[in-house]
């Protein structure tokens, strides 16, 4: 794919798409890969072979941190630098995000060092540019109007004919969603029900702000409506603050949450098997020994540096799924709850496994689609753009990159693993109906978000850009 785009003096100029980089790796292997261009020629670099070069420096750099080689890593980094840029084209945006989640990565393994480069920083209007930086990718992306079309819909679905309904939102952040359920409620042939809705955030501005909104427009439509406030991580959430109560019908929403309870699962798993001791699989994943090869490099271990200082791998992503600690306890106890409908968005990506460079590789092929998907949308001088790259993806990159144990929060699995996981919880799966998959794929030709598609999979909603899959939403009710 080539996409055009207007650039400051005002010609126009083609860059080559991410996605057509990645596919051209493992066919072509241009002589620069072969050894390393002086500095001074880097810049003269055309963008295909840019591209491809950003990549093999990345996929270098990764294997001297996890072998710990910190000096033939540093000199990756320097290279780096000079050609990764967070305002350039998309694969030098994409590079500039790794570069620095590789040198956090390095700088951790001093936790003194770390700190103290850390200490001043301010977090005064953190959460005031989290609310603003979640709007803004809730309005450059189509991903979370399908995930609360698609929501609403097996709600109103599974909620035919009840009275009162009691709608948990596990991550309370954006009142869109339920402005519009409201509404939906609200031209039932039966009239409205008894809604109430309880929103799980971390941050009590958030749940304010929600608050307030949703009973305006109660109030504005004569519905019964009540908000109960919960502040709370999930991670940290006891299911009686959620205040179920009997001859409630329940519904329970999860956008993007379920993934954090795996960083805690993981801890569980470090502290009660011993399985773990074979996480360091020298052999590392076959996607990664075909690209290094094709570089040239032999896949190195995800082993600790030559201070002794751990640099790598944690995870339980290859152990059987049954007995997988804390996000089967919470599932369990939400099954305990009887929900009627359960709806889960998750990124339908394989960024919990092992080791570093497994998890570069698969997060390499998921942001460069993310990134794609801005660079044919949004103008590249946009602060609003950079401000979503930086402070939402770039931290998530960050996070799957740089950390490990109970610091990395971003474990994304595939639709597959957590199908697997819900299933074994006690719940079975709830086709999405053709009329809401109708609904969403018209949302996104609505909205003009080509490029875009929705993939129905064994009765799931799958978004991808292009062919690349990039976030699932699905639908489950308890088994008896």
């Amino acid at each position: 794919m080539v996409a055009m785009f207007q650039e400051d003096n005002g010609t126009s100029s083609v860059a080559s798409s991410p996605l057509q980089v990645f596919s051209t790796m493992s066919l072509t292997r241009p002589t620069l890969l072969a050894s390393p261009s002086p500095f001074h020629c880097l810049k003269d670099l055309k963008p295909e072979e840019r591209g491809l070069y950003l990549i093999h420096l990345l996929l270098t750099c990764a294997n001297h941190v996890a072998s710990g080689s910190l000096q033939n890593a540093n000199a990756a980094l320097e290279q780096l630098t000079h050609l990764a840029s967070p305002d350039g084209d998309t694969m030098q945006r994409i590079a500039a995000y790794f570069t620095e989640a590789l040198a956090n990565r390095i700088l951790k393994s001093w936790p003194g060092l770390y700190k103290a480069l850390n200490a001043t920083q301010t977090r005064a209007n953190y959460v005031s540019e989290e609310i603003h930086v979640r709007r803004l990718f809730f309005d450059m992306f189509p991903i979370l109007k399908v995930s609360y079309l698609l929501t609403n819909r097996a709600i109103i679905e599974a909620m035919e004919g009840e009275k009162m309904v009691h709608v948990i939102d596990l991550d309370a952040s954006e009142p869109a969603q339920w402005l519009a359920l409201i509404q939906a409620f609200n031209s039932r042939p039966e009239g409205p029900p008894h809604l109430r809705i309880t929103g799980v955030h971390h941050q009590k501005e958030v749940l304010d702000q929600m608050a307030h909104r949703l009973i305006e427009e109660a109030e504005k439509l004569d519905i019964p409506f009540q908000f109960n406030p919960v502040v709370s991580r999930i991670e940290c959430l006891d299911v009686e603050q959620l205040r179920v109560k009997t001859g409630e019908a329940l519904a329970i929403s999860s956008v993007l949450q379920l993934h954090n309870l795996l960083a805690s699962d993981d801890d569980f798993l470090r502290k009660n098997s011993s399985a773990l001791r074979f996480q360091n699989n020298p052999n590392g994943i076959d996607l990664q020994r075909v690209l290094m090869t094709s570089h040239g490099e032999a896949p190195e271990n995800d082993m600790s540096n030559n201070n002794g200082r751990s640099l790598s791998g944690d995870s339980a992503s290859s152990l059987p799924l049954p007995n997988s600690g804390r996000i089967d306890r919470f599932l369990t106890a939400i099954w305990g709850l009887s929900p009627k409908i359960m709806v889960v968005t998750e990124q339908d990506s394989d960024h919990n496994g092992s080791t570093l460079m497994e998890r570069l590789l698969e997060s390499l092929y998921t942001y460069a689609a993310l990134f794609d998907c801005l660079e044919t949308k949004v103008p590249r001088t946009s602060q609003d753009r950079i401000k979503v790259e930086k402070m939402f993806f770039g931290e998530e990159i960050k996070n799957i990159i740089a950390c490990e144990g109970s610091e990395r929060r971003e474990r994304h699995e595939k639709l597959e693993k957590w199908s697997q996981r819900i299933d074994l919880a006690g719940f079975g799966n709830v086709p999405l109906s053709y009329y809401a998959m109708l609904q969403a794929r018209r949302l996104l030709q609505g909205y003009g978000f080509d490029g875009y598609r929705i993939k129905e999979e064994s009765g799931c909603a799958v978004i991808c850009w292009q062919d690349r899959p990039l976030y699932s939403v699905s639908a489950w009710r308890c088994r008896k």
